[in-house]
């Protein structure tokens, strides 16, 4: 078949046209079924689309020139014919079109195939005799950087070579260092290897630091800013030629003597990422610049809640800004924070704290990935910055406001325009601690509850030594019955109405008396001075300050500035659940100190302590506490759960069975218990209904509230439906039960309705993301320095990566449990061809060539797992019109067995 046309730029010639429908007649009859993948620019082969989409993708993208045999559509990689290029080898055009591609991308370069005209003879100026070339501007830096690194992409690897250049060898070796965790000292010895290896001539650097040098330009770099050890202030601006604080009086330097001189070097640094280049880059590459406008152009707005853009938030912003909203290019982040230690080691007391911004104008499937999370600062160890984490987001902050108040010139390279780009913060996601040193609350105190704020209803225990969260009656409706009674709660009526939701104003309202108050953490500044504001709220102020997020001209429209995270909350209530019923020493919330703040607080007389005298005998067994048996029980269902491979992690490793106890539990395995397993188990355990109702209604609600698509309707009736659960565990758990984790799940609903899904506004991505900063620690001395330095390289390898072909990449890698090609699956009785679950070809996990007629009881599970895991069948359930019964049958036909759907 004739390819050339695959070569034509002008996409408008009719021999392009006609190539494009050549390739769909050829494709199609190569498949039954009704979608191929995409060989558009956009798409890559990563996508499949119905034949009017990639019609349309390729007269509007163009195809991926060098996918010249075409070996995802059916074609065999021997069938390629002499006319699929119009070039010798097809892989060299492939390395040229794609470093090409590159090039442009990052500088910005549009016309690079126009180059510069030599001078003539009529350019000479005759009169002066001088040629016109010494009156050239030499290019500036940047077009100095492109050219140079042009040069490199066009060089031979060796004499003869016509795979690859020199910068794509060298960036595909920097790709492999990167996924494969290579150290810098083997990637010079691999080095040292190849140019020993490879013929005469070879254009490959001797290190890893020559080979750095190259490909710099290709990345992007960060600003140093020296910091005051108390954490009072950045020396920078107009701070930037000062020796001490001006708050503390602490020095900038430390001093080394080294060759008998003294040499000044900075106390703390922190590290500045600039966030303007790296959204602007997004925009230049035309790899990401049509994902960056998904939310306008492809979201699909229904009324359900499937992104953040689908949100009560989002839109209520666009309302309120015109001026942004008008523009869907505009950027919306997040902003994350978290502090971890980098050595892996728990002994060690020391913490990183960086500041990951997350754009949210991406699609679903790219939103929350590692590769499009940005570091924008990595504030120094080796204690937390607390409160005072305001000194450093100082920088950043500053930024923000110029992109809100002015933007920055950018280039579209879907659109081929440019643009004035500005950019927006919607939202903080952090835990709870984080989340008292971003918003200024005090989470330590009577009044944790940042919600209810003022209103917070808590009592301090005695004998625990602990605040508990009560009065979840306030939330029922006003002529509730539960409102009224008094023995089953702690013993008086409810007669207040629900606490008032504040907005941005009614904050500044707070704390407009802390206004300039210097946050540090030396310990004499970190004494304030009590607000007024603080004395109306009572005594003492929740508001540790003001958050310096209030200088952004939007933070205070916003509906939600800061999100309680979902996985701690759920952590810590599995904890609390599991340590009480199973009566974990250490975790239990069941103990003599809770049954005598019972008894001092006269409420579940049954449960109080028996005495003689003054001595306590022993406690009575509360209905909620699992026996020997019930232990045992509860510990051999979860030892002997199977599950599909990756849904979680081993959990048979947490089982103590001999001692019928469950320890180290990480945040997704408390995620799955809860909204999995427990449900299941407790079933069984417990005689009383009132308990089992009230922990199955609690495990129901984070099963609702985590899934991938909400409506508003649901969310209400969950709402309602957490109300009721809390109020049920108060009448069953004793007060110490409830710390402020069980209180905030009473919020989450809400927060849902206004920001929507959760799985954008939790800590598990940031946290995966942490994991990998942890990974680029080499040099343990200087932590901060090795993170940034691997940051920077691992974030100029995944912007190059997209351009390579022919080589695994974090874009295309297939999941971990892929088994082969995609098979053209069963025929069933149905309008559709195929069952997609039975689209992947499946491996033995052995070399076993024994096959066996399954039992009964296999294809009764075979049957339930379609019923419940195939679209197709939906319909035939669902249908009221008439009665359906959905058979599986299996028939013997030539050997084979062969799934039938039939409708009866």
């Amino acid at each position: 078949m004739d390819k050339d046309w695959m070569q034509i730029k002008n996409r408008a010639l009719l021999q392009y046209r006609r190539g494009v429908n050549e390739f769909l007649d050829f494709a199609f009859s190569h498949t039954n079924d009704d979608k191929i993948y995409c060989p558009c620019f956009k798409c890559n082969n990563c996508l499949r689309k119905s034949r009017e989409q990639v019609e349309f993708d390729l007269l509007s993208h163009g195809i991926v020139r060098n996918y010249t045999i075409w070996y995802h559509h059916g074609e065999s990689l021997q069938d390629e014919s002499p006319h699929s290029s119009s070039f010798d080898s097809h892989d060299d055009y492939m390395d040229k079109d794609d470093m090409e591609n590159m090039l442009r991308d990052h500088f910005g370069v549009w016309d690079i195939e126009e180059d510069i005209e030599e001078p003539n003879e009529e350019h000479i100026k005759e009169d002066i005799g001088e040629p016109y070339e010494e009156h050239v501007e030499e290019p500036n830096e940047d077009a100095a950087k492109f050219y140079k690194l042009l040069d490199d992409s066009e060089k031979e690897l060796y004499p003869g070579c016509t795979y690859f250049s020199k910068l794509s060898f060298l960036m595909r070796l920097f790709h492999i260092k990167c996924l494969g965790g290579w150290s810098n000292k083997s990637f010079s010895m691999l080095l040292e290897l190849l140019n020993d290896s490879f013929p005469k001539g070879v254009q490959l650097p001797a290190s890893y630091y020559e080979a750095r040098k190259i490909i710099r330009d290709l990345g992007l770099d960060y600003e140093k800013i020296d910091a005051c050890i108390n954490d009072c202030m950045l020396f920078w601006k107009d701070h930037d030629k000062k020796e001490t604080c001006d708050h503390c009086g602490a020095s900038r330097w430390k001093f080394e003597e080294k060759d008998g001189k003294r040499k000044k070097i900075p106390i703390k640094v922190l590290r500045y990422f600039r966030i303007t280049p790296r959204l602007k880059r997004l925009y230049m590459s035309t790899k990401t610049a049509f994902d960056m406008r998904w939310h306008d152009a492809k979201r699909i707005d229904d009324g359900y809640l499937r992104h953040p853009a689908d949100s009560e938030a989002w839109k209520s912003f666009d309302e309120l800004h015109k001026s942004f909203s008008d523009e869907p290019r505009n950027v919306r982040l997040g902003l994350a924070s978290d502090g971890f230690n980098p050595f892996g080691n728990m002994s060690t007391k020391y913490s990183v704290w960086p500041v990951v911004l997350i754009p949210y104008n991406l699609p679903p499937w790219k939103c929350m990935k590692d590769p499009y999370l940005m570091l924008s600062l990595l504030i120094p160890g080796s204690k937390s910055p607390g409160k005072a984490i305001d000194t450093y987001l100082r920088p950043l902050i500053e930024e923000l406001k110029e992109l809100w108040n002015v933007g920055v010139d950018t280039f579209d390279a879907y659109e081929k325009k440019n643009f004035k780009m500005r950019a927006a913060i919607l939202w903080t996601v952090n835990d709870f601690p984080a989340y008292g040193d971003l918003s200024g609350w005090n989470t330590r105190g009577a009044l944790r509850c940042p919600t209810c704020n003022v209103e917070t209803q808590s009592k301090f225990l005695t004998n625990g030594k602990k605040f508990c969260f009560l009065g979840h009656r306030r939330f029922l409706p006003i002529r509730h019955r539960w409102r009224r009674e008094k023995e089953l709660f702690d013993g008086t009526k409810e007669l207040r109405r629900l606490p008032k939701q504040l907005s941005g104003d009614d904050i500044l309202q707070q704390v407009f008396n802390l206004e300039g108050l210097v946050v540090s953490n030396h310990k004499d500044i970190k004494k304030r001075k009590r607000s007024a504001a603080g004395k109306e709220m009572g005594s003492s102020n929740p508001w540790l300050k003001k958050s310096i997020f209030f200088e952004l001209p939007y933070w205070r429209t916003l509906l939600l500035r800061h999100n309680l995270d979902v996985m701690h909350i759920e952590k810590n209530i599995c904890d609390n659940v599991l340590g009480t019923l199973m009566d974990i020493p250490g975790k239990t919330k069941d103990n003599l100190n809770s049954r005598l703040d019972m008894e001092e607080l006269g409420i579940k007389k049954d449960l109080h302590p028996i005495r003689e005298g003054e001595k306590v005998l022993s406690v009575p067994d509360a209905i909620y506490k699992l026996n020997n048996k019930e232990r045992r029980s509860l510990c051999e269902f979860l030892q002997n759960v199977k599950v599909p491979d990756g849904y979680s992690s081993n959990l048979r490793r947490c089982i103590n069975l001999k001692e019928k106890k469950i320890y180290g539990l990480k945040t997704h395995d408390c995620h799955v218990l809860l909204e999995c397993f427990l449900p299941l188990v407790l079933r069984g355990l417990f005689s009383s209904h009132d308990v089992r109702s009230a922990l199955i209604g609690l495990c129901s609600f984070f099963k609702e509230l985590c899934s991938k698509v909400l409506t508003v309707k649901n969310l209400e009736k969950i709402e309602e439906q957490i109300i009721i659960t809390l109020c049920k565990l108060e009448m069953i758990f004793p007060p110490s039960f409830f710390d402020v984790m069980i209180h905030l799940p009473i919020h989450l609903a809400s927060e849902a309705k206004i920001a929507g899904p959760v799985h954008y506004r939790w800590m598990y991505p940031i946290e995966r993301y942490l994991r990998g900063l942890k990974a680029y620690v080499r040099n343990r001395a200087h932590p901060e320095g090795s993170i940034a330095e691997g940051y920077l390289a691992n974030e100029c390898l995944l912007f190059c990566s997209r351009y390579f072909n022919g080589i695994e990449t974090k874009y295309n890698r297939v999941g971990r449990n892929w088994d082969g090609a995609i098979t053209h699956g069963y025929k069933v009785e149905t309008k559709d061809k195929v069952l997609p679950i039975f689209k992947q070809n499946g491996r033995p996990s052995r070399n076993c060539k024994v096959t066996r007629r399954l039992s009964l009881e296999e294809i009764k599970q075979a049957h339930l797992y379609i019923l419940k895991n195939c679209d197709q069948v939906t319909p035939f359930i669902y249908q009221r019109s008439q009665r359906l019964l959905i058979v599986l049958l299996l028939e013997e036909r030539k050997g084979f067995r062969v799934l039938y759907l039939k409708e009866i």
